[in-house]
């Protein structure tokens, strides 16, 4: 999802009124075999995992080794008929997915839509899904984590949206005006009256949503490099939506969403009981209220979250520097996100923020992601004339040329940081100035090393790392570097700095 200039003032004063509470409220408390793409292994930091797909150890992903995989990430939603990006460069390629590679992106959220799963009631278009595996395997192929998403936002495009098919949305007639904003037309009657009928399951909608899932789970089910189901992108409560404008958010409501995911997830689990099934909270929890899950009793379940609390990033303007709704509100959203971890017992991941060409904003949040030890997925690759977006959102000029990167937004997503960790991190702090990371972690015995990965543009051979409690084991100067923990240490320090001179 995402906002445009365009009805400008109207999101700011939604947001403002309903946020200007909250800086003095607390925060509330055919498949493919499992097993790795035939390729090269140049190294010992990239002997892949016995079983290559992400499971979870408390609040944190993990991969088959047991290391903790910090993910940096980029969502691919492409939202037009047919739902998938083309194969040309304007699309996606072979030459995207070693670009994200190239730049240490290690996760993308990809978008599968249920207009594409199931564009007739029960029926599943298996042609959209083989053209979806294209780009599953273009990034398994480059070792990149993929999310599937039903994505959507304002569920379909009678109302300038996209993501349910046109058989699958009852307004009850109700008339919908395009107020050329996003988040105002996702708050319409005939929008919320459309979500509400989803909610109380009427024409059978969850048995539908639920056929489309497990068709989806039963064709990647044992896809290397998955990381798992992300069930609903940004739900909106309908006509419960203003009894969630609040820092505590929507309990009643919440109890019908869950229920909604653990009927889905059930199903799910009969196709496939070992991939993360992902939950995502009421949509204003992107800004305003907090989540009210509890557990699931899944120990493979997490909590997909979106931060977009600051109000002048949230609309594409400048961000006024000091802006005290960026500094209180993007924080806590953080905070929320993780008591939800902690409540449903789950681990989680922030899986869209952005969309914008701010870099005080993105430098911001992917520093408070870093303190609370999270990775994150920015809002998002290519434009791709996103119609509930603006113009800024992408990392490029001109969607058909790489070489139009935008090389400041690059340089603040793109930079070294650990990509595995051997045990449970405790700190992550990325220095943009000069250019030092520092990290730190708890070692857990594993045969797999630590990697911190740093981006070919930035030179690896001008870095070196100084490591406390272990030592450097491979790919000194490159872009890759294996980090081994000494056999009694109990604390593992690690700091990549460029070489003096």
């Amino acid at each position: 999802m995402r906002r445009t200039r365009r009805g400008r003032w109207c999101a700011v004063t939604c947001v403002a009124l309903l946020a200007g509470l909250l800086p003095a409220a607390a925060s509330a408390g055919t498949s493919a075999p499992r097993h790795a793409p035939r390729v090269t292994w140049h190294d010992a930091t990239q002997v892949p995992s016995s079983d290559p797909q992400l499971r979870r150890r408390g609040p944190f992903l993990i991969d088959g080794s047991g290391r903790v995989v910090i993910i940096h990430g980029v969502n691919a939603v492409y939202k037009h008929a047919p739902y998938v990006a083309p194969a040309t460069d304007r699309g996606f390629t072979a030459r995207d997915a070693r670009f994200l590679a190239a730049n240490g992106i290690n996760g993308v959220r990809l978008g599968v839509l249920f207009a594409g799963v199931m564009p007739r009631p029960g029926v599943i278009d298996h042609h959209y899904l083989d053209r979806v595996d294209r780009i599953v395997k273009l990034l398994a192929a480059q070792h990149i984590w993929v999310l599937l998403d039903f994505h959507q936002d304002a569920l379909n495009e009678k109302f300038d949206g996209e993501g349910f098919p046109a058989w699958a949305v009852h307004d009850d007639g109700l008339p919908f005006v395009n107020l050329g904003s996003f988040f105002v037309n996702d708050q319409e009657p005939a929008v919320e009256d459309a979500y509400s009928h989803i909610w109380n399951d009427d024409f059978d909608l969850w048995r539908y949503y639920t056929q489309a899932w497990v068709a989806v789970a039963r064709k990647w089910h044992d896809q290397p490099y998955l990381m798992g189901y992300d069930l609903f992108n940004e739900p909106n409560g309908g006509l419960q939506m203003l009894t969630c404008a609040n820092p505590l958010g929507c309990p009643l409501f919440d109890a019908t969403l869950e229920r909604f995911y653990n009927h889905i997830r059930t199903a799910i689990r009969k196709v496939d009981p070992h991939n993360l099934v992902w939950y995502e909270p009421q949509f204003l929890f992107n800004a305003i209220s907090a989540s009210n899950f509890t557990p699931t009793g899944d120990p493979v379940v997490a909590l997909s979250w979106h931060d977009y609390a600051c109000t002048p990033a949230f609309v594409q303007s400048d961000v006024v520097p000091g802006d005290l709704d960026c500094k209180v509100n993007e924080p806590r959203v953080m905070d929320d996100a993780a008591a939800q971890i902690r409540r449903m017992s789950s681990g989680g991941l922030m899986t869209e923020f952005g969309a914008g060409d701010d870099l005080t904003d993105l430098a911001g949040l992917t520093r408070d992601a870093d303190q609370h030890l999270t990775g994150w997925m920015y809002w998002q690759y290519k434009h791709w004339t996103d119609p509930t977006g603006g113009s800024q959102e992408g990392l490029f000029a001109d969607d058909a040329r790489l070489s139009t990167v935008k090389t400041a937004k690059l340089d603040v997503l793109s930079h070294p940081y650990p990509q595995e960790i051997a045990g449970t991190p405790t700190a992550i702090s990325w220095d943009p100035t000069d250019k030092v990371l520092t990290f730190s972690y708890t070692p857990r015995r594993t045969s797999a090393p630590t990697v911190v990965f740093v981006p070919r543009r930035m030179h690896p051979r001008r870095f070196v790392a100084t490591v406390t409690g272990g030592r450097v084991v491979s790919g000194a100067g490159t872009s890759r570097i294996g980090i081994a923990a000494n056999p009694s240490s109990l604390r593992v320090t690690v700091t990549l700095r460029p070489r003096r001179g």
